[in-house]
């Protein structure tokens, strides 16, 4: 796991101080080593670099950038190829020379023999940039999920690239403006879908996707996607997909357990880390766990993951966290994420990694079983909300009457929060609701939020247009299915996935994901739905497959997932650190929202009037990260 950045220029020269530039903001990433490749002729100009954290061949000979034996191919790659010990041996069979054991080496080695259908044949998490002197080419390339992040920017034929949002704003070509078309998305989603960032300039290369420049003109292709069905065929009985879903995640495991550094495991308490641990624990001996807990008790999971550690037989490691430490963090957050992101899950995840790095390099989790199999609450409230729709206006008037009448309560999870939430899904396309169930602001409250200027900007643009491009792109009809597909392209790509890397990386940790497999994956998405959501209850398959693995306490325990007390923290601890950052002042001098609309939503919420976590919490990291990167530049939002 790494950092990888660099660029590519056509007729025009670059500051040699622009690359080390690019590199140190990215130190974070790979503090163990560092490299960088330099080409200058025929009016064009390349440079790669690589900051390593280093987990297979751990010798000099390890070293990225890395080239073939001729030095006319290149590679800087961030991830680890699963299936590289296969593909060298095939690739010496052939007479290619290798003079490392590191994974890296069989990318440029691929790429002589097969060129970008190497992308075909790797099995791994991986963004990687791969530049052919002979051709003059430079091609970008992301695994199949989006484990691994890769920014670019194409402007006036140059192309720069890197992990994150940060190290590309170091070259001079890349601007700061903001797009306010993302900033509705994010508003909407919580987060800014791919390809689209936070800045004009800039956008994501989508998961299972590469990108090609040559003579300052780029293009890109798709080689991989989700295969999923309407309805996929019962071609088995249930004890079958049950031993085929333990043989997939038994061999998943297996090959993310080599390493030539110590390999951990996050154990939260929760179903799928759980499932993870115990395949581990059947593959390796003596191995160590990592979980935290708070002080606060409706958030503490930690009775739970040391349930699981004594069941395994696993060394547990349990640090406990207060609010000041996690309020701490939650001063880091501009500096993790480049762009804005309101999943609260971060700060936990980055304590949670903090600790496991003192100790470790790598550890496995258990990421993708709910956009997988259906674990979240949401696709169980998708059944009832085509219920509920079905049912009499008159009937329907009285549950919102009744629902709006409750008390407000600062809990996880509340009821009256879980209610309000609910019917802010229902009533239109169940593709929609279902991202409205997750997000902060709906259509209506966007638009109340929103300056004017901002709302003539967006004319036409609701914000969902991602979600609607993906159904096209699926050509799935079943909502369920759909459910399931976007999930996995939006929710789980551009949110989970994120503020693992972010919170993993900065604390020098590379994080693996057993279940998100690319065998496993394409199990999940052969496998009949029933075998997910059956009747009301979810991730149907991985409970089945638990059974004798793991105790009925951790199999049947309802998700909670990592969380900190925002609604409370808002009219607390946190509360002055809002009231600076959402003074009308400051919204003023922005020019994006509507001051007086901001003020309500602070009032009803310190008065108990309405639960407003969701919405004050999104435009909190939103001005955090404003301050941070745009406050003071030039650009505005133009």
């Amino acid at each position: 796991m790494c950092g990888i950045y660099g660029y590519v220029t056509f007729g025009k020269s670059v500051a040699p101080t622009v690359l080390p530039a690019m590199g140190r903001v990215l130190a974070h990433r790979g503090p163990d080593d560092e490299g960088s490749m330099f080409e200058y002729g025929d009016g064009i100009s390349v440079a790669l670099g690589h900051k390593r954290l280093s987990i297979i061949d751990l010798s000099p000979a390890g070293r990225q950038p890395m080239s073939n034996e001729d030095g006319t191919v290149w590679v800087t790659l961030n991830g680890e190829i699963y299936n590289f010990q296969e593909l060298r041996h095939q690739l010496a069979c052939k007479g290619h020379l290798f003079r490392s054991k590191s994974d890296t080496e069989v990318l440029v080695h691929l790429y002589e023999d097969f060129g970008v259908g190497l992308l075909d044949r790797i099995d791994g998490m991986f963004a990687f940039a791969l530049w052919d002197c002979k051709k003059k080419l430079l091609l970008l390339g992301r695994d199949r999920v989006g484990k691994k992040p890769l920014h670019y920017s194409w402007i006036d034929g140059a192309l720069a690239f890197a992990s994150e949002i940060k190290a590309l704003l170091q070259h001079p070509q890349v601007g700061r403006d903001l797009d306010v078309a993302a900033l509705n998305k994010y508003l909407a989603l919580e987060y800014v879908p791919a390809p689209h960032t936070i800045f004009k300039s800039v956008k994501k290369l989508e998961p299972g996707h590469y990108l090609v420049w040559r003579n300052g003109m780029i293009s890109q292709s798709q080689y991989w996607d989700l295969p999923m069905a309407d309805e996929p065929a019962v071609t088995r009985s249930e004890a079958q997909y049950v031993d085929e879903f333990r043989n997939l995640l038994d061999q998943a495991v297996r090959k993310r357990l080599v390493a030539d550094v110590p390999v951990g495991l996050f154990v939260s308490g929760g179903l799928d880390s759980a499932l993870v641990a115990s395949v581990a624990r059947r593959a390796q001996d003596q191995l160590e766990c990592f979980s935290i807990g708070f002080d606060e008790p409706s958030f503490d999971e930690s009775r739970y993951s040391a349930a699981v550690a004594r069941q395994l037989g696993v060394r547990h490691h349990l640090r406990m966290f207060r609010a000041a430490d996690m309020l701490r963090t939650l001063q880091k957050l501009p500096d993790l994420v480049d762009e804005p992101l309101a999943d609260p899950s971060i700060v936990p995840l980055y304590l949670l990694s903090q600790f496991a790095a003192e100790s470790m390099k790598v550890v496995l989790s258990g990421d993708g079983g709910d956009e997988l199999f259906a674990g979240y609450q949401t696709f169980q409230a998708h059944k009832a909300a085509v219920l509920y729709d079905r049912m009499p206006k008159l009937f329907r008037s009285a549950v919102e009457n009744l629902v709006r009448r409750l008390p407000v309560a600062h809990d996880y999870l509340s009821w009256d929060f879980k209610l309000k939430q609910f019917l802010k899904g229902t009533g239109g396309a169940p593709e929609i609701g279902f991202f409205r169930w997750r997000g902060a602001f709906d259509d209506g409250e966007r638009s109340r939020l929103l300056s004017e200027e901002i709302r003539l900007e967006l004319a036409g643009q609701t914000g969902y247009e991602d979600i609607y491009r993906y159904i096209a792109d699926s050509n799935l009809t079943k909502p369920f299915q759909r459910l399931l597909y976007l999930s996995m392209k939006l929710y789980l790509q551009d949110n989970n996935l994120v503020t693992v890397d972010r919170a993993s990386m900065a604390n020098g940790l590379e994080v693996r994901s057993p279940l998100l497999d690319q065998a496993l994956v394409e199990f999940a998405c052969r496998l009949p739905s029933r075998f997910k959501l059956h009747g009301l209850t979810p991730k149907y398959l991985l409970k089945k497959s638990a059974e004798g693995l793991l105790s009925k306490e951790i199999i049947q325990r309802q998700k909670k997932g990592f969380g900190i007390p925002l609604a409370k923290w808002l009219t607390t601890d946190l509360k002055s650190f809002m009231l600076d950052n959402l003074s009308d002042a400051r919204i003023r001098r922005q020019g994006l929202f509507d001051p007086a609309y901001v003020k309500r939503l602070i009032d009803d919420h310190l008065g108990m009037v309405k639960d407003n976590r969701e919405m004050l919490w999104t435009l909190l990291v939103f001005q955090t990260w404003h301050e941070r990167y745009l406050s003071g530049t030039e650009g505005g939002h133009g």
